[in-house]
């Protein structure tokens, strides 16, 4: 099992380490819910280490991109980073990942379970660039929260004087890190898997560790938060998972997704035609949002029924911690009106599911 360099500040903290994605990575540090209000309320410090960091090198990035990935990456401006899918020709999902264009250099974020599978199938379809591997030498950290903006601004210090409270939502830029004690060379973006405003740090691996902690000391406010409240952070925010909302069995219509594929770009791109296909006759399935009757959460996998039948599965599920109820999101038949009667197979109970629009939660948002 791989470790990220930041594993040793994830025991000192005390952390539970399970594995994740290939890596041995914390779940929890004190208590997943409170960890959960602690980004929902003040702000949290989570290791994204684990993520793949790739650059695109070579004459012509902007059209090798086009043709691999769903967005249109031309049309990104210097600063911007956008979302969007690495598709098979079938329209079947490899990976959701991350695109950043830097001033001078474009870079792709990808999920770290895909990491090992993605690096030599870029290789292979890129034309005209190749990727540079710099996962381990680029460590990734986050600060999330309503408090992330505030307690970090006076560290940050970004080119032409601009303060960090400038910096656009899904927006990407130099910075000095004045963290540590030593000024550190890096990148910062306002981007984030929790529902929360908040900026992922990109710093030479050699100083993970000690932003890592400078952040954690930010405030008595500012806690370390394993993956257990990132999930239902990323339940309640909408925000899909590789391996549960998305697989290569999954084309990025059917999860309505449909705003990170430029259907009818200019660059045709693999997995497009297909993708057109789908879009004109209508998905077969369509992902839904759903709170569960009861105190009992529905996992992934479980049946969802409807007059005793199986029309659908769900993907994800979980208490809410910030909405107080059990949500779950699934895909079902899309021949199921949005209204019928649905029910979620628990085994011995069969309590209903009430549909509830996708997001769950929004900033301003506290209740279902």
């Amino acid at each position: 099992m791989k470790k990220t360099v930041l594993n040793s500040a994830h025991q000192r903290h005390g952390a539970r380490l399970v594995e994740f994605g290939g890596f041995e990575m914390p779940v929890w540090y004190s208590a997943l819910t409170e960890e959960h209000h602690t980004v929902r309320k003040q702000a949290g410090v989570f290791d994204l280490c684990h993520m793949g960091r790739f650059e695109v090198v070579g004459d012509d990035p902007v059209t090798a991109l086009d043709k691999v990935l769903t967005r249109d990456v031309s049309s990104m401006k210097k600063g911007q980073v956008c979302y969007s899918l690495v598709c098979q020709e079938d329209g079947g999902i490899l990976d959701d990942i991350l695109v950043y264009r830097l001033p001078d250099r474009w870079w792709l974020v990808v999920n770290a379970g895909n990491r090992d599978k993605l690096l030599p199938w870029f290789e292979e379809k890129l034309e005209g660039a190749h990727i540079v591997d710099h996962s381990e030498s680029l460590a990734m950290v986050a600060l999330q929260g309503p408090l992330a903006v505030g307690l970090l601004a006076p560290h940050i210090e970004r080119p032409k004087g601009r303060s960090l409270e400038t910096l656009g939502y899904y927006r990407v830029g130099a910075a000095t890190v004045n963290l540590t004690g030593t000024p550190l060379q890096g990148w910062i973006s306002r981007t984030g898997y929790t529902g929360e405003d908040g900026f992922e740090i990109y710093v030479d691996s050699e100083h993970a560790e000690a932003v890592f902690d400078a952040l954690v000391d930010l405030s008595d406010d500012v806690h370390p938060c394993g993956l257990g409240c990132r999930d239902t952070l990323r339940l309640e925010a909408g925000m899909p998972l590789y391996g549960h909302e998305l697989s290569e069995q999954i084309d990025p219509i059917s999860a309505g997704l449909d705003f990170g594929v430029g259907l009818h770009k200019t660059t045709p791109f693999i997995g497009q035609s297909a993708l057109q296909e789908i879009e004109s006759r209508g998905p077969q399935r369509r992902m839904r949002g759903f709170t569960v009757d009861g105190r009992r959460p529905a996992r992934q996998g479980a049946a969802i029924l409807h007059e005793g039948k199986v029309v659908g599965e769900v993907t994800s599920g979980s208490p809410s911690p910030t909405l107080g109820v059990a949500i779950a999101c699934g895909y079902v038949n899309s021949g199921i009106p949005e209204d019928a009667s649905l029910q979620v197979d628990l085994g011995r109970q069969t309590p209903d599911l009430k549909p509830h629009p996708l997001p769950f939660y929004r900033r301003e948002t506290e209740k279902v």
